[in-house]
C-alpha cells in the first residue's frame, strides 16, 4: 500500500530531525536542506542511508544530485545553467520545484535548491 504524502513528511521529518539535530518545527515542507536547515554534504549520505532504511528504497546518488549535468559544458555557460540544462534538471528531477531556481540559475546556488517538501515528492515517486 502506497504511503500518503503526510505519512511520507513525517518519516522524512523524523530523519532529518536525526541526521541534522534540528528541531521537528524547523523541519517545514519549505525548508531548504542546506540553507535553513545546515545541511553539508556529508549529511546528506546519513540523510540517505536513514531514508533508504525507513522507506526500504535505494537512492542513486546521481537522481538527488544530478552533477554531471551542472558540469556539463552542454548545460552551462559561464556558471549559468542554459535553458537546455534546466530542461534536463527538469527531466531528471519531476519531483522537485526548479522555479525559483530557474530565475537565477547559477550552478553555485543549486545546492541550496532542495527542500524538505521536494525530498517527500521523491521519496513518494520512489515508493509508487
Amino acid at each position: 500500500m502506497a504511503l500518503d504524502r503526510n505519512e511520507i513528511f513525517e518519516k522524512v521529518q523524523e530523519a532529518l530531525v536525526e541526521a541534522l539535530g534540528v528541531d521537528d518545527d524547523d523541519v517545514t515542507e519549505g525548508a531548504t536542506l542546506v540553507g535553513d536547515l545546515g545541511a553539508e554534504s556529508i549529511d546528506f549520505l546519513d540523510i540517505v542511508f536513514k531514508l533508504e532504511k525507513a522507506f526500504s528504497i535505494t537512492i542513486p546518488r546521481e537522481e538527488l544530485s544530478p552533477e554531471d549535468v551542472l558540469t556539463n559544458s552542454d548545460y552551462v555557460q559561464d556558471g549559468v545553467v542554459t535553458g537546455d540544462g534546466i530542461a534536463e534538471l527538469k527531466r531528471r528531477m519531476p519531483w522537485a520545484n526548479l522555479s525559483e531556481f530557474e530565475k537565477n540559475p547559477r550552478v553555485q546556488d543549486f545546492g541550496n535548491l532542495l527542500t524538505v517538501g521536494d525530498l517527500v515528492g521523491y521519496v513518494g515517486s520512489k515508493t509508487e
